[in-house]
């Protein structure tokens, strides 16, 4: 049997498996919270009430630093499109949108293993854990770590209202119903599903280059963000909604219950179960969870 390591290091029988750590590394994106479980690989795992609160605390953390950090990019994209002579509205502008995000991607996956596996993101680690990708998970953890999420979402927007330079605030627009609220719940619903599935689809069975995978990530994201702009916002992330929904004195209606919490949950359960449609277990690798 392998060696134990912490969550930063996973090593089977013969050595450590740069496959399977690439695709943990990438698992921290978008908040996917921890490493994919693999058969061969034993870590050490914290449990208990200590283990809970730790997670909440590096989900709080991690949160409000996404939530803070993901709403700079509109400016940043603006400045630099400028910088470069480009129209705001033009593919070139996109492109650079897309660069942006990925390199905020690629930090923030860093962050979550430093942190334990820190999730950002509600909704993906519920479309994790849904397709049986998050082992160590239960309903208590996600009970525990989703108000802590929430309450960072709302401390990071209050933050970058304080601290961005007042030419630029008008550029901090957090997400907002555009449409009726049946037709906003629908929309969040299938934006979230596109994404949660989208990211399933490229972690586990994409390029196998971590940086064309992230790529690929923060182009759909973006692509979604035009998608939805006009119904959501999008948001495709309850925590980043309800922070921004809490600077607007929202966060406390049925609309952002129902359209932003809701919906972008049985969004990425569907793509669980989709996912898990495409690409049963195989009922070898699932004894061997049990045994592990």
């Amino acid at each position: 049997m392998g060696r134990y390591h912490n969550f930063r290091s996973w090593e089977p029988a013969g050595g450590i498996c740069r496959s399977s750590l690439k695709v943990s590394i990438l698992l921290h994106v978008l908040g996917l919270g921890s490493q994919i479980f693999e058969p061969r690989l034993v870590r050490r795992r914290e449990v208990g009430d200590m283990g809970l609160i730790r997670e909440a605390v590096g989900d709080t953390v991690l949160t409000s630093l996404w939530v803070f950090s993901v709403a700079t990019i509109g400016t940043i994209t603006t400045i630099s499109a400028a910088a470069l002579g480009l129209h705001t509205k033009s593919s070139a502008s996109l492109l650079l949108t897309a660069t942006v995000l990925s390199v905020f991607i690629l930090i923030f996956s860093i962050l979550s293993s430093l942190l334990g596996g820190a999730s950002f993101n509600p909704a993906t680690t519920v479309s994790l854990y849904s397709a049986g990708l998050k082992p160590g998970t239960s309903l208590l953890s996600l009970a525990v770590r989703f108000p802590a999420q929430a309450t960072a979402g709302a401390a990071g927007a209050r933050a970058i209202s304080h601290l961005m330079p007042v030419k630029y605030k008008h550029m901090l627009r957090g997400p907002s119903l555009k449409v009726d609220l049946h037709k906003g719940a629908v929309a969040e619903g299938f934006l979230t599903f596109t994404i949660c599935l989208a990211a399933l689809l490229i972690f586990t069975k994409g390029p196998r280059i971590l940086l064309v995978k992230i790529w690929l990530l923060a182009m759909a994201t973006v692509g979604l963000v035009m998608v939805g702009s006009g119904f959501t916002g999008p948001a495709m992330n309850p925590a980043n909604a309800f922070g921004w929904a809490y600077m607007n004195n929202r966060h406390d209606t049925w609309e952002q219950f129902y359209v932003y919490w809701i919906s972008p949950f049985m969004g990425a359960v569907l793509a669980a179960r989709i996912f898990r449609l495409l690409f049963p277990v195989q009922k070898k690798q699932k004894a061997k969870q049990k045994k592990a």
